[in-house]
């Protein structure tokens, strides 16, 4: 290969490359179409396989077939309004849920560690080298997996002269390409060192285990013990993960992907009240829609919510039958909102729609114009009831900003106590 063709290939990503290649050779072999190809017939081949193929599978073809045209310098047929159309009625007459990786929960990682550090102890007891190299490894990879918040294709890319540690405070990864960086760029990634469920200590033991000097962290450990040279391919992350649930006893281990560490972490930092653009910071999210499919809902089904709002209703009737009367307090809302880039111009919109569908309801009062500061007037029954109808508030107000593409950090403060909500 000359040294054009070398960079040229490299400019591509090989799984795009394989998966553009197995779709041209779909639409010439398998379907029998012709290239370049018409517009017509694009729209046929999109309608042959409509009963068969999801809908983003057939984008997928159309992404392909288009670079094959825009690379022999043939005109685009897929962005002909014929095959628009098509599409678009294929998706409205044959829709399919999402499927989403099932999140690995924090309760789940810790039984999983507890396996591995038991199963580590024992190979170590009893001198079985192959075993301890095997664990320690794999508690690395998924203590890393987590806190970073890592896709198998990511986790296959980590190197050990890409990683600096920084004893007691965490280590520092970088990535030289990662699935949102389209120009190469690189990115550099922080893990903390942690109390317990340490991802860095968890990585200098399999380092310091395995003798790596440089190189791929996660690799290959054959049945003697010999580790391989090149990074675990992505498609082994899988199998090697569900094999690991099973082993530690984790129900229904073939529900979960690679993503799922990445789904629980996201999951796991929603929970503890990371905003929207820490978490999009720190896992590398450039959109925040992409970041909103991996946050799982604290209460997803609204039970607990709906089963305290009952409790506190039946207590709060006398025997009478009168109901308790209401409590009452002035509160203070602080409102700061950012969009996502300069070419947003939803701003304003949100901060509108929050005002009257959020605010009005308490009796909304503007301190003063552009500090973005709110007087409250909130009814509540029980400080439990305060609670839940703060953090409602305050969690409508993060969805209306993101459904604008903005950035949002709201706080809400009792003046008379000083206790705050955010």
């Amino acid at each position: 290969m000359g040294h054009i063709d070398q960079y040229l290939s490299a400019a591509t990503r090989n799984n795009t490359r394989r998966s553009y290649q197995s779709a041209v050779q779909h639409f010439e072999v398998t379907w029998g179409g012709f290239l370049p190809a018409s517009s017509d017939s694009i729209a046929r081949y999109l309608v042959n396989y409509a009963p068969t193929l999801a809908v983003n599978t057939l984008r997928q073809r159309l992404a392909a077939i288009a670079q094959w045209h825009i690379d022999q310098g043939f005109p685009d047929p897929t962005k002909a309004p014929l095959v628009k159309k098509v599409l678009k009625g294929i998706q409205a007459l044959h829709p399919a849920q999402e499927k989403r990786a099932k999140p690995f929960q924090i309760e789940q990682l810790e039984q999983l560690d507890d396996w591995l550090e038991q199963q580590i102890a024992i190979a170590a007891s009893s001198g079985n080298a192959v075993a301890l190299l095997k664990h320690r490894r794999d508690r690395a990879l998924v203590l890393v997996g987590f806190w970073r918040g890592f896709r198998s294709d990511e986790l296959s890319r980590v190197s050990v002269e890409n990683i600096d540690v920084v004893p007691g405070e965490g280590m520092i990864l970088f990535l030289s390409q990662t699935k949102g960086d389209r120009h190469y760029a690189g990115t550099t990634l922080k893990a903390p060192a942690l109390s317990r469920l340490c991802p860095v200590a968890a990585y200098q033991a399999w380092i310091e285990a395995a003798g790596l000097k440089n190189g791929a962290v996660f690799r290959r450990i054959d049945r003697w013990g010999h580790i391989g040279s090149a990074a675990l391919h992505t498609n082994s992350f899988i199998p090697l993960l569900r094999e690991l649930f099973q082993a530690a006893q984790i129900p229904a281990p073939d529900s979960y992907s690679s993503h799922s560490l990445r789904h629980g972490f996201a999951s796991w930092a929603n929970a503890n009240r990371w905003d929207l653009k820490m978490l999009m910071e720190y896992v590398g999210w450039k959109d925040a829609k992409s970041a909103m499919r991996y946050i799982e809902a604290p209460d997803p089904f609204g039970r607990q919510r709906i089963e305290a709002a009952l409790s506190q209703g039946t207590a709060q009737l006398l025997l009478s039958g009168e109901p308790v009367p209401r409590l009452e307090t002035a509160l203070e809302l602080q409102l700061s909102i950012e969009r996502y880039s300069k070419f947003v111009r939803g701003m304003k919109k949100a901060r509108e729609t929050i005002e009257r569908v959020c605010l009005r309801p308490y009796a909304m009062r503007r301190k003063d114009k552009d500090s973005g500061r709110y007087g409250l007037t909130v009814a509540y029954d029980s400080p439990e009831q305060l609670d839940a109808m703060i953090r409602d508030l305050l969690i409508e107000v993060q969805q209306i900003a993101d459904s604008h593409h903005c950035f949002v950090e709201a706080a809400v403060q009792d003046p008379r106590t000083g206790r705050r909500w955010d």
